[in-house]
């Protein structure tokens, strides 16, 4: 759902020294700390993994979602970029990683030894998947393997220890809204 207010901002935004970050958008703590600590394992096992993008206020996706609608229509811009005020990059929870390679936001991202890393050891530092493939009637987005949500370790390891891979599905939430009403 919507932000509450809309134009919600979080608090103790933090941007982490030391990690490449290409738009220098902060995190909320504690998600700023355990994404250092992902991208520092990344880095550890040979993975060049950097942050491509993290917070973004309202104005910012008022701004990204309207470019989109006009270059490619409505409905399919509602397929990869969040309405206003429904994003969760608004939150300060959800990082987009990339690998400095050919696959920059786009699906073969998932495919590359970045993207397969942080699919296998993303739940350890707290941060899950967040639009698997095969649940876009369920998240209402296309598959982002480059976008991930800060939940917690605990959160995210339960999830992958039960095989459940949509927060929608994890807390029996309704599938993708239509913003209809």
């Amino acid at each position: 759902g919507p932000a509450t207010p809309i134009i919600y901002a979080p608090a103790l935004l933090v941007a982490p020294p030391g990690a490449g970050n290409e738009c220098a958008q902060p995190r909320r703590e504690p998600a700023a700390r355990a994404v250092e600590r992902l991208i520092s394992a990344a880095q550890a096992a040979g993975r060049d993994v950097w942050i491509i993008s993290a917070y973004r206020d309202y104005a910012t996706q008022i701004a990204l979602y309207n470019r989109y609608v006009v270059r490619d229509g409505q409905a399919a811009a509602d397929r990869y970029s969040a309405r206003p005020g429904h994003s969760e990059h608004q939150t300060g929870l959800a990082v987009d990683f990339d690998d400095h390679g050919a696959c920059y936001l786009d699906g073969c991202f998932g495919e590359t030894s970045a993207g397969l890393w942080l699919a296998e050891h993303a739940a350890e530092y707290g941060f899950v998947l967040r639009y698997p493939a095969d649940k876009e009637a369920v998240t209402g987005f296309m598959y982002e393997p480059w976008h991930f949500r800060y939940v917690g370790p605990e959160l995210a390891l339960e999830m992958r220890a039960r095989g459940v891979t949509a927060l929608e599905e994890f807390f029996g939430l309704p599938a993708a809204p239509d913003y209809a009403g």
